[in-house]
């Protein structure tokens, strides 16, 4: 398998397919790189460099008991990066991969850097707050913590049957083998390291690494998101973001990677070419 090593010694799996301007990818939780398949496929079909990693503690990479946390998920991604010695490089980021991809920004900066999207992120902030009203209150994050200690087999079911991929709205079209492939990498995903993960998406603060975006900017959401609802993530960083581009798909969940992938594609890859 294709790793590297983080400066805490942690091997990073890896996946690099085609040629061209490079593309890396940040999954969201509790996934892998291989969320990202419908995506990679495509863009690399049309000429590029598409990159992957298994965030520690998911997927292929090891499951460290530290570290899980968005400055260190930064820097394993400044680490991959820089080992394969990317340049011009187009990051893009899903759910808690947009906020891996908007610390990143905030901590290393954009030389590396040509333009970035954010898919489903959950930047600024998800916590609700009294400067934050509009984010989800603790409890919901608590909740998540609980049933992922009770039962984190059968809460992976749970979202993917329900909110995740919208599958819970009258009239949706279930995918089946949408719900086994979310269950499958979650369960691929360490225990601790799932379980911390829930505290670095849900309270991590982007706002000033958002100000720190110099590039072009791509936020794309649904708006019919369960789980990082629209008005505290997309709508509120299309405030922080010099220039940026939001494009908002009406009555789309939050697994839009999935359930919205021919038009997602299409519009990453205009975002591309432009």
């Amino acid at each position: 398998m294709s790793t590297i090593t983080t400066q805490d010694g942690t091997q990073i799996y890896y996946k690099d397919w085609g040629t061209g301007q490079p593309i890396v990818f940040s999954h969201g939780w509790p996934l892998n790189a291989d969320s990202w398949e419908a995506q990679m496929f495509f863009l690399a079909s049309h000429g590029y460099r598409c990159i992957a990693h298994d965030r520690r503690g998911h997927g292929r990479s090891n499951q460290p008991w530290n570290g899980n946390e968005m400055d260190t998920y930064a820097d394993d991604l400044a680490t991959l990066i820089e080992t394969l010695d990317l340049t011009d490089a187009i990051l893009i980021g899903f759910s808690t991969g947009g906020g891996e991809v908007t610390r990143y920004i905030g901590r290393h900066g954009t030389a590396r850097v040509a333009k970035a999207a954010l898919i489903s992120a959950v930047p600024p902030l998800m916590l609700k707050t009294a400067a934050n009203p509009d984010g989800l209150p603790i409890d919901v994050f608590d909740g998540l913590r609980a049933a992922s200690l009770t039962d984190r087999s059968q809460l992976y079911k749970d979202l993917a049957s329900g909110p995740f991929f919208g599958f819970n709205r009258p009239g949706a079209n279930v995918s089946q083998g949408m719900i086994d492939w979310f269950w499958l990498q979650g369960m691929q995903s360490g225990h601790k390291n799932a379980l911390d993960s829930i505290k670095a998406f849900s309270e991590t603060d982007f706002t000033e690494d958002l100000k720190k975006f110099d590039v072009p900017t791509l936020l794309l959401h649904g708006d019919d998101d369960q789980i990082v609802p629209i008005g505290a993530a997309a709508l509120a960083s299309a405030k922080l973001v010099n220039n940026a581009t939001l494009k908002v798909y009406p009555g789309a969940p939050h697994g839009l990677t999935d359930t919205h992938k021919e038009q997602l594609n299409t519009d990453l890859l205009a975002f591309l070419q432009t």
